[in-house]
């Protein structure tokens, strides 16, 4: 009898935990991660993602790693007035309040530098995000063709 009793308050608890709480989502969520396949012959990669931040408070993504990089910098690409691509270090990328920043080719994205394995279609390659709010966030990026 015992048991049953303590096995009914375990999942009322449970019940009156699951209701009581909002259901919404908060904080980051990390989507679409990718690389494309690159053969060892060159010796850097880039990784895409789009951030989209559900809290009511921007949050500042300050770094990046990837085991597999030599070293890891989030940078910025752009083509000036005479239309060549430029590459930039950038020291953060900012994640608005309610908002989505986009990694992709072409702009903001994780620059892998001194790649020491080869990317091939299919693979997926653990990257951590470190943010100024959320902390520490580890995503899988999946090698593919755009």
């Amino acid at each position: 009898m015992l048991k049953r009793s303590m096995l009914f308050i375990v999942l009322f608890t449970g019940f009156l935990l699951v209701a009581c709480s909002s259901g919404d989502q908060v904080g980051l969520v990390v989507e679409e991660v990718w690389g494309r396949p690159s053969p060892m012959s060159a010796s850097n990669a880039a990784f895409y993602m789009e951030i989209r931040n559900t809290d009511q408070e921007q949050d500042v993504l300050m770094e990046a790693s990837v085991d597999i990089c030599g070293a890891t910098e989030l940078h910025m690409s752009s083509i000036d007035g005479d239309g060549v691509m430029n590459m930039q270090h950038v020291r953060q990328i900012d994640i608005p309040a309610g908002g989505t920043t986009a990694l992709e080719p072409g702009g903001l994205h994780v620059m892998c530098i001194d790649r020491q394995a080869d990317l091939n279609p299919g693979d997926r390659v653990p990257i951590s995000l470190s943010f100024k709010q959320a902390g520490e966030v580890v995503v899988e990026a999946e090698i593919r063709e755009q």
